[in-house]
């Protein structure tokens, strides 16, 4: 795996290391910090993959032939979608099983547009996950994992203890920078400097960056969960930096769709566009997101995850009943190539 160095992190490293040097803030030591903080995301992001990986195996296959089942009715295909992506951890991984069939004709485009918004809607569970602070038991399910690996015969077996594995290595890597980030929490300059990210297109943009960077929009929220619970942003900033999450995520599917059939580079844009569009409408709605959002709970980072459900599930039910026009909408602007109606009329020849 190639591990990403996060925007943040170097964020907060610089802006650490200028302010003690400056003497403007309580001392804080630079290389604990960029210890904790860069070895913390490297166990995290490792364990992202570890687990993401092992899910695939496990389940993807499964999962692809639900979605296939699925796909006809548009609230079946909904359901479908948020199950898968809460199992498999990735609406990413979800979506990519998804262009593959509908690239190989085995899911029609139309049908796939409802399963799209269920794995937005499932993404929000990881952020429930990250906001009930379930990283404290973290060495326990390593320990676990371990153990029932090393004691395992089958490959199933060994599978599902990887998974275990990925798990508390996700949650001890957030442990371990929030734990790090904690001297952050008197540090005034990079207090002030998080709250920037109250300006919502600076937060959108923020987002955004970061998840392409590390290409997870859980790894994202994970993050943000953690320094929300920590003190260092505040709900509107998490709320702008989950909207751009959103736009984020959408750059593995799109470079799934390269060299694939019409109907599957369809299938990205309408990814694109549907977390764009909602996006930037969330933008436009951040403080009555925060505003709902507190009253859902005491605790920032918990309000976050909150304010990500909310939104997801609030922008997927209000598109699905739209999908077969959108459909017929993205047909008409990306038509066939000319070479694929020759080779269909051929066919019919």
């Amino acid at each position: 795996m190639s591990l990403r160095f996060p925007l943040l992190a170097l964020l907060l490293l610089a802006t650490a290391t200028g302010a003690q040097a400056q003497g403007k803030a309580p001392e804080i030591d630079s290389v604990a910090l960029a210890m904790g903080i860069l070895g913390g995301l490297a166990l995290f992001l490792y364990g992202v993959d570890l687990l993401a990986g092992a899910l695939k195996q496990t389940q993807g296959g499964r999962f692809q032939k639900l979605l296939e089942r699925t796909s006809a009715n548009r609230f079946a295909a909904l359901g479908s979608g948020t199950a898968a992506t809460v199992v498999l951890d990735s609406s990413s991984v979800v979506i990519i099983l998804l262009i593959t069939a509908v690239d190989a004709a085995l899911v029609p485009f139309g049908h796939a547009l409802p399963v799209i918004l269920g794995a937005n809607i499932g993404t929000t569970f990881s952020s429930q996950v990250f906001a009930w602070n379930v990283d404290t038991y973290a060495p326990v399910l390593i320990a676990a994992g371990l153990i029932w690996k090393a004691l395992g015969k089958s490959d199933g077996a060994k599978l599902r203890a990887t998974i275990l594995i990925g798990l508390g290595l996700v949650l001890f890597g957030l442990n371990i920078i929030g734990t790090a980030a904690e001297p952050l929490q008197e540090h005034p300059e990079i207090l002030q400097l998080l709250r920037r990210l109250e300006n919502p297109l600076l937060g959108l943009l923020a987002g955004a960056v970061a998840t392409i960077a590390i290409q997870s929009s859980s790894a994202m929220m994970g993050i943000v969960i953690t320094l929300a619970g920590g003190g260092l942003i505040t709900l509107p900033a998490g709320i702008a930096i989950m909207l751009g999450a959103e736009i984020g995520t959408c750059a593995d599917t799109l470079v799934a769709t390269i060299g694939r059939s019409r109907n599957a580079v369809r299938a990205g844009i309408f990814h694109l566009a549907f977390n764009l569009a909602s996006a930037l409408v969330g933008v436009l709605l951040v403080e009555q997101l925060a505003a709902v959002a507190t009253l859902t709970a005491q605790d920032t980072g918990q309000r976050i995850a909150n304010a990500h459900v909310l939104f997801n599930v609030a922008g997927a039910l209000l598109v699905l009943p739209f999908v077969r026009m959108l459909a017929r909408g993205l047909e008409r602007l990306l038509p066939e190539r000319e070479e694929s109606r020759e080779a269909a009329r051929s066919d019919h020849a």
